[in-house]
């Protein structure tokens, strides 16, 4: 049995680790509510360019623009977005699993990008691919820090080194719930009409539509990309906050056990040194 002195030391460290994990979560917590509230602001932003992409696809075919056209075959591009940084809980398991298994049953030749570090680090442990690596763009990501990743994306389509274009990401539930998700990125494709209740034929497009079109489709992927990238900020931080809350719990346990381990030996301890007195007083 451990003796008072080492159960003492467990016990100031483990109640260490208690105070930077409450500490931890106290930090994701209010970084997690500026993170939920961008995710929240963003989504009808993004909702309504499908709006108008539907519109424009119920007045254009997919020859249009060469974003809108299919092929077949090729190679694929998967953009894999995750964290920098690690004490997130199942989170970044759980994306880069996901992924694995995108990978694992795609068929034909693909690449990955990948956002964050812990996603880059095991594509490479697995040997996949990278095409390019973006570190992770801070607590606060804006609309132009994913310009590059959109213009690197889009180049490499329109260039016909890729194909397909897929979005691999946490989407965020809530606090308690993150989702992996894959979204098509590229070819672009319109929400459908009826599916999306949107009622078809509701703007009116000037200069025309064509023109519209060229404009706003490479303001499509740079806007479903900014907003996988807020969706897996907020998991991150939602996690993150929900793991150091476990972990300060399951500290506050284990020194609970520690302290009553520590009773029990010094009171072993006091008992043995009592037979000891009365022993000896006997002897005399």
């Amino acid at each position: 049995m451990a003796s008072q002195r080492e159960i003492r030391r467990r016990i100031g460290a483990v109640r260490n680790i208690k105070q930077i994990t409450r500490a931890m979560q106290f930090v994701a917590a209010s970084k997690l509510k500026r993170a939920q509230d961008a995710t929240l602001a963003s989504r009808p932003y993004s909702d309504k360019i499908d709006e108008v992409l539907a519109d424009l696809a119920a007045v254009l075919g997919g020859d249009e623009h060469p974003l809108l056209a299919r092929r077949e075959g090729g190679k694929r591009m998967v953009v894999l977005i995750t964290t920098d940084r690690g004490l997130a809980g199942p989170l970044n398991t759980n994306t880069i699993r996901f992924a694995a298994k995108e990978i694992t049953e795609s068929s034909g030749d693909l690449a990955v990008v990948t956002i964050g570090r812990k996603g880059r680090d095991a594509m490479r442990r697995a040997r996949v691919p990278l095409e390019a690596h973006f570190a992770g763009f801070g607590d606060r990501p804006s609309f132009a820090d994913v310009i590059p990743l959109a213009r690197l994306v889009t180049d490499a389509y329109l260039g016909g080194t890729f194909t397909q274009v897929d979005i691999i990401y946490s989407h965020f539930v809530s606090t308690l719930t993150q989702r992996p998700s894959r979204v098509s990125l590229l070819p672009v494709q319109p929400a459908d009409d009826t599916a999306a209740g949107i009622p078809g034929n509701q703007f009116i497009f000037e200069p025309n539509p064509a023109a519209v079109l060229e404009q706003l489709l490479p303001r499509y992927v740079a806007t479903r990309l900014f907003q996988a990238v807020l969706e897996s900020r907020a998991s991150e931080e939602s996690s993150r906050m929900v793991a150091m809350k476990n972990a300060t719990e399951n500290a506050g346990d284990l020194i609970d056990d520690l302290t009553l381990s520590y009773n029990k030996v010094r009171q072993s301890n006091i008992t043995r040194e009592m037979i000891e007195i009365a022993s000896g007083a006997q002897a005399r």
